[in-house]
């Protein structure tokens, strides 16, 4: 099922192997299913929920797509795989997550996703490279921009790495 064009904003992290081509290697493979049209700064990140682990590089995108949200999650769970993500436990070391943050300004709850994602405003790590390429992205129920939210967490020392890609995507 397609739908009308819905702008979305998606969150990627690593933080085994080539992490920075991992992202990278996510947003070339993003192409079939959406159209990018803004990439963040990488962030580098303290693993948040199970800490004994490598940190992370994180960065967001942002675009538009005509798929609708259970066919947009299951493309990118293929395409963490197809990248090489291999199983692992919850909050795990892996090579790639892909995480819908995003769907337009719908909300969205299935037994596979919630949209906005539910954990999107506890982490620094996801907020910080979305506000920089969507401060002023609105919460449909809470209201509070991306800026907000980040203001509103406390800072866990994300560092910015510079640009993931080289040109814009």
């Amino acid at each position: 099922m397609t739908v009308d064009p819905e702008t979305i904003a998606l969150g990627l992290g690593s933080n085994i192997g080539d992490r920075k081509a991992a992202l990278r290697a996510a947003v070339e493979g993003l192409a079939p299913y959406m159209k990018v049209s803004a990439v963040s700064p990488i962030y580098e990140t303290a693993a948040f929920y199970v800490t004994d682990q490598p940190a992370f590089l994180n960065a967001a995108v942002v675009g538009t797509t005509t798929l609708s949200p259970l066919v947009l999650l299951r493309a990118v769970k293929n395409l963490e795989v197809e990248v090489g993500r291999q199983p692992s436990f919850r909050y795990g070391p892996r090579l790639l997550d892909i995480d819908i943050l995003f769907y337009g300004r719908q909300s969205f709850i299935s037994p596979e996703l919630t949209v906005p994602h539910p954990r999107l405003a506890e982490r620094e790590f996801v907020l910080r490279p979305l506000a920089d390429i969507a401060p002023n992205w609105k919460h449909p129920a809470s209201g509070l921009t991306i800026a907000d939210m980040l203001a509103s967490v406390p800072p866990s020392g994300a560092k910015c790495l510079g640009p993931l890609m080289s040109d814009a995507a």
